[in-house]
């Protein structure tokens, strides 16, 4: 049965693996120095298959899980529309041709990497690819109002975040634990049922 919208609407959806496995080969040519701010495009923006709420619990998901964050995006959404079939079309899309594209660069740039035009070209993707990240942050950023934390927790717990590893440059793993550990506590905190009074004993 296909998944409806707020208002009662078929939501789009892909038809097939093959969908699947076009639309992140897409995404994945189109995200030099960044895939996720162009998954976010594609995904909610152009094709639908995910609202911007659904966009970030899946992230947030994949940033906690061992591998590439966008990876993990890909075999979330191929299983939820095909099962297996649908995470291996997703997963294979998203890495068959930038992996043979990745290749090709690297042997070309093993002999031009001393060349001060190509190293100032890729200086200037990195700085275009930050931008890109801070875009996609922009625009999810209406989806934590509807977080269990409130404005009053994960604000900080956000900007704490930035300044520890961008401006202490802590390392990643140790901020994701001990932040990541202080929101999910926060957050079961906050979704817990209060106690009644027959359950607090007598």
């Amino acid at each position: 049965m296909p998944e409806r919208s707020a208002d009662g609407a078929p939501r789009p959806q892909p038809r097939s693996p093959t969908d699947l496995f076009i639309a992140f080969t897409r995404l994945a040519l189109m995200g030099f120095g960044g895939v996720l701010p162009v998954a976010q495009r594609e995904l909610v923006e152009r094709l639908g298959w995910l609202t911007q709420a659904e966009f970030a619990e899946r992230l947030s998901i994949g940033q906690v899980l061992p591998g590439p964050n966008v990876v993990n995006l890909a075999l979330m959404i191929g299983d939820r529309y095909f099962g297996l079939r649908g995470a291996m079309a997703a997963v294979g899309g998203m890495i068959a041709a930038p992996m043979a594209l990745v290749l090709i660069l690297a042997a070309a740039y093993g002999g031009l990497a001393d060349i001060p035009a190509v190293s100032g070209a890729v200086r200037g993707m990195g700085a275009v690819a930050a931008g890109l990240v801070m875009a996609m942050a922009l625009k999810l950023l209406p989806t934590l109002a509807r977080n269990p934390l409130g404005r009053v927790l994960w604000a900080p717990i956000a900007i704490a975040c930035a300044v520890a590893i961008a401006g202490l440059r802590w390392p990643l793993l140790s901020v994701l634990l001990a932040l990541g550990g202080l929101s999910c506590v926060l957050a079961w905190w906050k979704l817990s049922p209060p106690a009644t009074e027959g359950e607090a004993g007598p």
